[in-house]
């Protein structure tokens, strides 16, 4: 091998070089509109070879599967699908500012139902794409550029007349950056540019006179006004946007919280999350004014109810859904458009001046290709129209020469040789004949019925409107006034065929804080059975039942008194402590079965045991004694599980494979001596003074040396004249038989 042919290079600069070049690959040829036609390759592509099909606004729909097929062979080989979701987008009125397809069958809804496949749906262009995006292209507006392998032409960029850009927004994700432009009302941003072609120095304040801010199809109200300004200046920011609620009379002296208008963000899974978030706020007791939720939308529009309650606070209720739902949300704007063959964030006025500078190049190329056909067209006409007064001449000329060369090269340079004359006259006066080329070839296909008066008279006529539109075409290429008022024209009368009124309201609104209605505090009890549902019942149904709920404890395992307003503190055995709140939790009857604490909690059942649970202020102003499975105690303040914000929080530090066994309140008076029994049968007691008070983040100290396979099994509380008695293997033993020794000792193997 020759290693003159080896090029040494930097791996990193070549990787570098290679991402750079795939990076702009899909910024230009996939995701990023560009700001001259506001479409993206695979949407002008599309539209491009519906035009090429012929499927005309007044002509029948064609099967998709047919567009998008001859798009991806002829134009955009990136596969069927990402032609038919840019196809049904640019179809779907909820999304986009002016729909560029006409969709015959199911192309999806506002609530996120996707389109049909497209083997069942049907297209065709909107009349708006054929005049405004597709209009012109014979007349040499726009370069045409090879296709991916070179068979076919396409063109570089439609010759669009409106800056759709803005009317139909865009967004895009590339890579290392992403497009987001709001859709904008017709009518106004081509105001704003009629009134930026007569004065190009006005400002991007100015221009918001006349574009007063984003119109979204789905309507809503942009409540940051004042903001925009800012967001126009720079290309980027944030814009709030709320749906539109209006109040109505229910039956039964309800009152009707009804949302017809709702954000741009909220289309498609959006509608289904807002009413899940509402029905959230229900169970979560956030507000108890709702009754009820549904969903009557329908084809004459969206349509959410929302039922409240006699004495609802209606306007605190928005507030809640504005602040807790998406039925107030942002709109990120980052206007990047390719602009000169790079992306580029652009102001609004920046895209005006480059769409702008655009229709001066389309209408510069299209007059100047409409005065070249013009000239070609009067020069014809001249030709015929000489011909006519020399029509037997050019007969005895044609009848004479022997072929069609013969008789061109005398009709153009008076050349007779070769040709048969009557006489020398007609010899003499054909040599003065000086048509040109072009005059000469419609001189010899010209048929024997233009002699016709009528169609002389014709042909006079057409070659006055010939001059006519010559003058015409040159003053527009010649004087920029001229040019100027045609260009506003054009928009004008767009404007006035397809324009519609605004549909988003702007102004400059605050969302003022939710006041919850205060909660009349009272005693609950909370009760839970051994399998974790929990629910709360009221004092007097407690009292009623007291014998049946401390007499059963499968169904009744902890029952102890609370508030309504309180917490619930659940202590487990891994040294967790889980806080839920008693509102979350279901007032109902004794026997009802109430909710698992696995949903109000991060509490784990299949990892977690409940090791002591009890109010959450009783705790805090108790001091608390911890055992573990390997005789590890403390006591702990309980003001240090205090907490107000954390609802999962670690109680107490454990050691390797330990687990806690027992929390439980300490009493001075009560709790003087404590017995620890393990599984081995071994038994310590010893004065509760020899335990330490700890942080909760402490291990503590051991109260009893224990092998590696034994474990504390129970642990007794008593005073110094306690003669209580338990039962252990099947034998009654006194407390007292266990001799009362120091902490940390291995304690006493009792057998009976």
């Amino acid at each position: 091998m020759d290693s003159n042919n080896i090029i040494d290079s930097e791996y990193s600069d070549i990787m570098q070089k290679s991402y750079i070049d795939y990076a702009m690959s899909v910024i230009i040829s996939r995701a990023i509109p560009d700001v001259r036609d506001g479409l993206k390759p695979v949407q002008r592509r599309t539209l491009y070879d519906m035009g090429e099909l012929g499927l005309r606004s007044d002509r029948p729909y064609r099967k998709c599967a047919r567009i998008v097929g001859d798009t991806m062979g002829k134009y955009h080989p990136h596969g069927d699908s990402s032609i038919y979701d840019s196809l049904v987008v640019m179809a779907q009125d909820f999304k986009k500012g002016r729909i560029l397809v006409d969709g015959h069958g199911n192309f999806g809804s506002i609530e996120g139902d996707g389109a049909a496949a497209m083997r069942y749906t049907e297209a065709r262009l909107e009349a708006i794409t054929e005049e405004a995006f597709l209009k012109d292209l014979d007349k040499n507006t726009v370069d045409f550029v090879p296709n991916f392998d070179e068979t076919e032409k396409e063109p570089e960029v439609l010759p669009v007349r409106i800056p759709n850009f803005l009317i139909n927004g865009s967004e895009g994700i590339a890579v290392g950056m992403a497009t987001s432009t709001p859709t904008h009302n017709m009518k106004e941003v081509i105001e704003a540019e009629k009134e930026y072609l007569k004065n190009p120095d006005m400002s991007t304040e100015e221009l918001l006179s006349y574009v007063k801010g984003p119109d979204f199809p789905t309507g809503g109200i942009i409540t940051n006004a004042s903001e925009l300004p800012a967001i126009y200046e720079s290309g980027t920011g944030k814009i709030k946007v709320r749906g539109r609620v209006t109040e109505e009379k229910g039956k039964n002296g309800h009152k009707l919280l009804v949302i017809t208008e709702i954000p741009y963000t909220m289309i498609g899974a959006g509608i289904g999350k807002f009413m899940s978030d509402v029905i959230e706020l229900v169970e979560s007791k956030k507000t108890t004014d709702i009754v009820d939720i549904s969903n009557q939308s329908s084809k004459e529009g969206i349509r959410i109810v929302i039922e409240c309650k006699r004495d609802t606070d209606t306007d605190n209720l928005k507030n809640l859904l504005y602040t807790k739902t998406k039925l107030e949300d942002t709109f990120g704007v980052n206007m990047l458009a390719v602009h000169d063959g790079r992306p580029e964030t652009m102001s609004l006025k920046s895209i005006f001046s480059a769409h702008t500078a655009f229709l001066y190049d389309l209408n510069t190329r299209k007059y100047t290709s409409l005065l070249e056909k013009e000239e070609g067209r009067r020069e014809v006409q001249e030709g015929l129209i000489k011909a006519t007064d020399l029509i037997d001449l050019i007969v005895e000329t044609l009848r004479g020469s022997k072929d069609r060369a013969t008789a061109m090269r005398c009709l153009t340079t008076g050349d007779t040789a070769g040709i048969s004359f009557r006489s020398g006259i007609s010899e003499r006066e054909a040599r003065s004949f000086n048509f040109t080329v072009n005059q000469a070839n419609a001189i010899l296909d010209m048929r024997l019925a233009k002699l016709i008066g009528l169609e002389l008279d014709a042909l006079i006529k057409e070659h006055d409107a010939t001059l006519k539109a010559i003058a015409e075409y040159k003053d527009l290429l010649e004087k920029p006034s001229s040019m100027k008022k045609r260009l506003i024209k054009d928009l004008d009368d767009i404007s006035a065929k397809y324009g519609r009124e605004r549909r988003t309201e702007i102004t400059d609104a605050v969302t003022e804080a939710f006041t919850e209605k205060p909660i009349e505090e009272t005693d609950v009890y909370f009760v839970m059975d051994r399998f974790g549902y929990a629910r709360i019942i009221d004092t007097a149904t407690y009292e009623r039942n007291k014998e049946t709920i401390e007499g059963d404890e499968a169904s009744f395992r902890y029952a102890f008194l609370t508030k309504n307003t309180g917490r619930v503190g659940i202590f487990t055995n891994t040294g967790m402590l889980h806080i839920i709140r008693v509102l979350d939790l279901p007032l109902t009857k004794l026997r009802d079965k109430g909710i698992p604490i696995d949903n109000l909690s991060k509490f784990d059942s299949s990892k977690e045991t409940f090791v002591f649970l009890d109010d959450l202020d009783a705790i805090t102003k108790s001091r608390l004694v911890f055992i573990t499975r390997k005789a590890m105690m403390k006591l702990v303040d309980g003001s240090e599980f205090d907490v107000m914000t954390k609802r999962t929080v670690a109680a107490t530090s454990l050691g390797k494979d330990d687990e806690l066994y027992m929390i439980r309140k300490y009493d001075e008076e009560t709790d003087r001596q404590v017995l620890l029994q393990t599984e081995g049968g071994f038994f310590i007691r010893f004065s509760m003074s020899e335990v330490p008070e700890k942080k909760k983040g402490a291990v503590g100290v051991r109260g009893m040396k224990l092998t590696d396979t034994d474990r504390v099994e129970e642990a007794y509380f008593m005073n110094f004249a306690d003669e209580r008695v338990i039962e252990y293997k099947g034998r009654e033993m006194a407390l007292t038989h266990v001799k009362l020794s120091k902490r940390d000792g291995k304690g006493t193997k009792v057998r009976l």
